[in-house]
C-alpha cells in the first residue's frame, strides 16, 4: 500500500539496468516523453499551444520528443533550447533531430524572448543538479515563473533537489510534475510541495522493486491504510481495552496546549484520558472536556506516580522550560511507559538530557526543535530533511516525526513521508493535537512506529478535510478532532 521512493542515483541505476536489459535508451526516452504528453493532455485538453523549454541533457531530450508529439497532434509548438542543437550529443541530439523532422521550429533562448504557449513545459534541468542554478538557466527559470502560466515539469521542477526537496537558489513552480521510473523522495518534502504541483508518477514499465539490491530510500504513506487499521471494534469492547493516555503539560499560565492534546486523544478513541497540569487549569479542563480526568500537580512529587497508571504518556504541550516543566518531564522519563514528547519537552531534552535515548518513544520536533536536538542550525535541517530525521532517530532511538510540509517519520523500519496536509496548518496548537492523537493510537495499538504513521496521516488528512469545507485561512487546531473522528470510522 506504500509507494517506494528513491534517490536520484538509485533511479539512474534503475535506468541503466533497464537499458542494459535490452531496452534502447532512446526508446526509453520516447516512452517517457509519451507518458508526459498523455499527462499534459489529460490536464489541459483544450490547450492549443505550448512552449517547451529544453536543456542540454536527457531531460531536454524528453522535451524535444514531447514537442514532436504535440506538433503531430496539431498543436502550435514553440521550442526553446538553452544549448545550440549542433552542440547536443547522444540521445538528446537524436531527440532534437526527431522534433526538427516533425516540423517543430527551434529558437535559442535569450533574455528578451517571448514565451507564446498557453502552457509551458519545463525540460531544463533533471535530477542530476548539484550546484546552485546560475546564468542562463537561472534567468530562464525566472522568466517561466514570471509568465504566470501553468507549467508541466518533466521528471522534476528545474532547480529542485531530487534527494532532499531543497531549492538550489531558484526553481520552477509547476502545476504538475510527471516523474519516471522511480518516484523521488525530494518531490514530497521540504520546499517541494510549493513547486511540484500534482505529482504524476509513470514507471515506464520498470518494476523498480524487482531489484532487491536497490532498496527504496523511503516510503510514501497512502490513505488506503486507514480501512484496515481502523476496522470495526468488537461488540464486547470496553474502555479498558482502549488504553489510558496521560497528558503531562500545562505549566502555570500555559494550559491550552495540554487541553487540546487531551481532547484530541479522546476523539481518537482512547478509553481513558488523564491530565496532569498546574492546579489553576483544572476548572478550564472540566469545562472544556469533562471526560478527561484532571489532576492538579504543583511539582514532580505530585506527578511522580501518575505515569505508572497509564499505557502511554504524552509530555510537552504547554510544559514550559522552568522548574515545573523540568520536574514533570523527569517524572515522565522515569516511567517505563511509551512516551510521546513534544514542544518544550523536546527543548528540555536538548538542554537537560542530551544523551537520553529510548526505543519506546515518539519525538515530534519541528525544524527548530530538531536543530536544537542535533546541535545545528535550522537551515541545516531544511537543506536535507531526510538525513536530519534519520540522524535524530539514530541518536535518540524510537520514532522521530520531523514536522513540516511533507512530514517525515524515521523509525526502525526506515523513513516514511506523509504527503498530506495544507498551509492552513500553520497555526498554533497543531502539534499539540498531533501529540494527543499519537498518544491515543499508541494506547490502543501498543506499537509506536505504525501508530506514528497512522496518527501523522490522520492529522494531516483531517486538516485537508477541514480546509476543503471551510478554507485554509482560519483553520484552528481544535477543528481537527471532529474530522479525525470521521476518518478513523471508515
Amino acid at each position: 500500500m506504500l509507494r517506494p521512493l528513491y534517490k536520484s542515483a538509485q533511479v539512474r541505476e534503475l535506468d541503466r539496468r533497464t537499458i542494459a536489459g535490452g531496452i534502447d535508451g532512446f526508446a526509453l526516452m520516447q516512452r517517457a516523453a509519451s507518458s508526459a504528453w498523455h499527462s499534459f493532455r489529460s490536464r489541459w485538453p483544450q490547450v492549443r499551444s505550448l512552449t517547451v523549454m529544453c536543456g542540454s541533457g536527457n531531460n531536454g531530450g524528453d522535451g524535444h520528443v514531447l514537442a514532436a508529439l504535440a506538433m503531430q497532434s496539431g498543436l502550435k509548438v514553440q521550442r526553446i533550447t538553452l544549448k545550440p542543437l549542433v552542440e547536443l550529443s547522444g540521445d538528446a541530439a537524436r531527440a532534437a533531430e526527431l522534433a526538427t523532422s516533425a516540423g517543430v521550429g527551434c529558437e535559442e533562448w535569450h533574455a528578451g524572448i517571448e514565451l507564446t504557449g498557453e502552457v509551458i513545459v519545463d525540460a531544463l534541468l533533471g535530477t542530476g543538479l548539484t550546484g546552485e542554478v546560475e546564468g542562463r538557466f537561472k534567468r530562464a527559470i525566472e522568466m517561466i515563473n514570471a509568465a504566470h502560466r501553468s507549467v508541466l515539469a518533466i521528471d522534476i521542477p528545474s532547480g529542485l533537489v531530487a534527494d532532499t526537496g531543497a531549492v538550489l537558489g531558484i526553481a520552477v513552480k509547476a502545476a504538475c510534475t510527471v516523474t519516471f521510473i522511480g518516484d523521488k523522495v525530494g518531490l514530497h518534502t521540504g520546499e517541494a510541495p510549493a513547486y511540484t504541483g500534482e505529482i504524476d508518477f509513470r514507471p515506464l514499465g520498470v518494476k523498480a522493486q524487482a531489484y532487491f539490491d536497490i532498496p527504496p530510500t523511503a516510503w510514501r504513506l497512502d490513505d488506503s491504510l486507514l480501512a484496515d487499521a481502523f476496522a470495526p471494534r468488537l461488540r464486547t469492547s470496553h474502555k479498558g481495552d482502549m488504553g489510558h493516555v496521560l497528558v503531562m503539560g500545562g505549566a502555570p499560565g500555559f494550559g491550552g496546549a495540554a487541553l487540546m492534546a487531551c481532547q484530541a486523544a479522546a476523539r481518537m478513541g482512547a478509553g481513558k484520558v488523564s491530565l496532569a497540569t498546574a492546579p489553576e487549569h483544572i476548572t478550564a479542563s472540566l469545562v472544556r472536556c469533562p471526560e478527561v480526568m484532571a489532576h492538579g500537580v504543583r511539582g514532580g512529587a505530585e506527578a511522580a506516580e501518575l505515569p505508572n497508571n497509564a499505557d502511554v504518556v504524552v509530555v510537552g504541550p504547554g510544559l514550559g522550560q522552568a522548574a515545573w516543566g523540568q520536574a514533570v518531564l523527569q517524572s515522565a522519563l522515569q516511567s517505563d511507559a511509551p512516551l510521546v514528547v513534544d514542544a518544550d519537552g523536546l527543548n528540555l531534552l536538548a538542554r537537560q538530557w542530551p544523551d537520553v535515548r529510548r526505543d519506546n518513544w515518539i519525538l515530534t520536533p519541528h525544524p527548530g526543535e530538531a536543530a536544537r536536538l542535533l546541535g545545528c542550525e535550522v537551515a541545516d535541517i531544511q537543506s536535507d530533511r531526510p538525513a536530519a530525521a534519520q540522524a535524530l532517530q539514530r541518536a535518540r532511538g524510537g520514532v522521530v516525526i520531523l514536522k513540516g510540509a511533507g512530514s517525515l517519520i524515521a523509525g526502525p523500519s526506515g523513513l516514511v513521508v506523509c504527503p498530506y496536509g495544507n498551509p492552513g496548518m500553520a497555526s498554533g496548537g497543531m502539534g499539540d493535537v498531533l501529540s494527543g492523537m499519537l498518544g491515543a493510537l499508541v494506547a490502543q495499538r501498543g506499537d509506536v512506529e505504525f501508530s506514528a504513521w497512522l496518527a501523522t496521516m490522520v492529522h494531516a488528512l483531517a486538516a485537508d478535510r477541514a480546509a476543503e469545507q471551510e478554507g485554509e485561512r482560519g483553520l484552528l487546531a481544535s477543528d481537527l478532532a471532529s474530522y479525525a473522528r470521521k476518518l478513523i470510522n471508515p
